[in-house]
């Protein structure tokens, strides 16, 4: 069973992997001084934090038709169309702050691959807290 600060992690990754101004670094970083394990904390953080693309992905797949149809505007018709040309490029850069989690929602849109998608951001998320702890430890 897990504890109140295992639970605020993974929250707080979940939570900092969606669209919402949250961010998980900080409370990884709390956990880590406040006793739980690197490896506990990487697994957790990473977990939810996966999850949250995850459904990024979906909800804009999901929106993908809808979207389409309503694009009138040149300027929505060019976003779809740089998504679908550099999508896969943009996941490259789907780990930084702020701008990572709509190119998730916009993979999604962009009905990229999703196992192509997955491994590519998922890794680069674990990789990222990875170094987070490095640094800190």
């Amino acid at each position: 069973m897990a504890n109140l600060g295992e639970l605020s992690l993974f929250i707080s990754a979940f939570l900092a992997a969606t669209i919402l101004p949250f961010s998980s670094e900080a409370s990884l970083i709390i956990a880590i001084t406040a006793g739980m394990t690197p490896f506990k904390a990487l697994i957790i953080a990473s977990f939810g934090n996966v999850l949250a693309i995850i459904l990024n992905y979906f909800i804009g797949y999901k929106l993908s038709n809808y979207a389409h149809k309503q694009l009138n505007s040149k300027i929505g018709k060019k976003a779809f169309y740089l998504s679908e040309k550099y999508g896969y490029y943009s996941l490259l850069f789907s780990w930084l702050p702020i701008i990572g989690d709509p190119i998730t929602l916009i993979a999604g849109l962009s009905k990229l691959k999703f196992w192509y998608f997955f491994i590519v951001v998922a890794t680069l998320r674990v990789a990222r807290y990875y170094l987070i702890i490095f640094a800190i430890s």
